[in-house]
């Protein structure tokens, strides 16, 4: 079988598709079929076993959409299956125009975040899902039902986000939870080794991801500047790095908050294996693999209680889970673990057990069979 996989993001881009698609890639690959990518870059990726067709995005927006549909229907046309984990709507209409078959991993409503990302809407997800709309925003909503019904599999990786969905009127059959996979750490470095490598000496707290408004790394940076010495590492890049960095300046963090840039899957882990405490303030998410790389680094997480977070983290049996937008709260989270070494070690302890059930190999074997079985 030959399988098209579709991602907006792709390594060097730190997130959760970009650490995703390569995974299954390699584990299609290790079941004997045949793998090509369609993404969008800054520049052409590292070679890779399979051929990776990429579009950049210095292109205008419409006409790298265009340009994605038509790198999925030309991959698509000598392919099986197109499986999409971003992108939907141009990997279904790559897909229709091949009239391949299409399994969608669906990881948010893409409307919804749109309309946060431009500010036109500040409500939560749930209240987003039945307020009155627009024209656009009901073209929007409409253009991505019309992607996902066309799917023959929707896998989700928590049972909220399959609530939303259902709400969308799709077939409840075909939409299946399979969560997002905990990675398998055999080489995970010493800590005190990983905390020599980033230059390590106090109270640390790692955070990483793709530098957008959804992160709400505002949030962090102003409960950073309630607690005195402790010091934030952020790993990724993105449209809001240099907002924030101005505006740990201006709240006289500079010095405390370290911005890393882009890396590797491998430095993810190399800094949450490090840090005391993962910190993740997202204003909406479904289930982040950043989540779960930490825990799975044996990492404590200070956590906002959105989407299908508090699925994973169980407050204060492996993280602590605070309300978004809160920097109160935030800011009392980051003061318990600096001033409770007890608390702190009881987490990080049940950390690396609570995600065993989600190892990488047993999650990929899912997607793959699921793959494999739609029709």
């Amino acid at each position: 079988m030959r399988v098209v996989i579709v991602s907006g993001i792709w390594p060097p881009d730190v997130g959760g598709p970009a650490s995703h698609a390569p995974a299954l890639a390699d584990a299609l690959l290790a079941e004997g079929h045949e793998v090509e990518i369609v993404t969008t870059a800054d520049a052409q990726p590292d070679a890779r076993p399979y051929r990776v067709r990429w579009v950049s995005r210095a292109r205008s927006a419409p006409l790298r959409h265009l340009a994605v549909a038509g790198e999925v229907a030309r991959a698509a046309r000598r392919a099986d299956r197109v499986y999409a984990t971003t992108m939907v709507r141009r990997a279904a209409l790559g897909a229709a125009l091949a009239r391949r078959l299409l399994v969608v991993k669906l990881v948010a409503d893409e409307a919804y975040e749109r309309e946060r990302r431009s500010g036109r809407c500040t409500g939560t997800l749930e209240e987003f899902q039945v307020q009155r709309a627009g024209l656009r925003v009901r073209a929007l909503r409409a253009t991505r039902t019309a992607a996902l019904r066309r799917a023959r599999r929707v896998l989700v990786p928590s049972a909220y986000l399959r609530e939303v969905a259902l709400g969308w009127g799709l077939e409840p059959g075909r939409v299946t939870v399979v969560p997002n996979p905990a990675p398998e750490l055999a080489s995970l470095p010493p800590r005190d080794a990983a905390r020599r490598s980033l230059g390590i000496r106090g109270f640390a707290l790692g955070t990483a991801g793709r530098l957008t408004a959804q992160k709400a790394l505002g949030d962090a940076l102003d409960a950073l500047s309630r607690v005195p010495d402790v010091e934030l590492l952020v790993l990724g890049d993105g449209p809001e790095r240099g907002a924030l960095e101005r505006r740990a300046s201006h709240l006289g963090i500079s010095g405390r908050v370290r911005f890393l840039g882009a890396g590797t899957r491998e430095d993810v882990v190399t800094l949450f294996r490090a840090a005391d405490a993962a910190l993740l303030t997202s204003a909406w998410e479904n289930l982040p693999h950043t989540l779960l790389e930490a825990l799975a680094a044996g990492t404590p997480v200070i956590a906002t209680a959105v989407g299908g977070i508090p699925e994973v983290v169980v407050d204060e049996e492996n993280g602590l889970l605070v309300p978004a937008g809160s920097v109160d709260a935030i800011a009392g989270a980051i003061e318990r673990l600096v001033r409770d070494d007890g608390l702190r070690q009881a987490l990080a302890a049940a950390a690396g057990p609570s995600v065993e059930e989600l190892s990488e190999p047993r999650i990929l074997r899912r997607i793959v069979r699921a793959i494999e079985d739609a029709e």
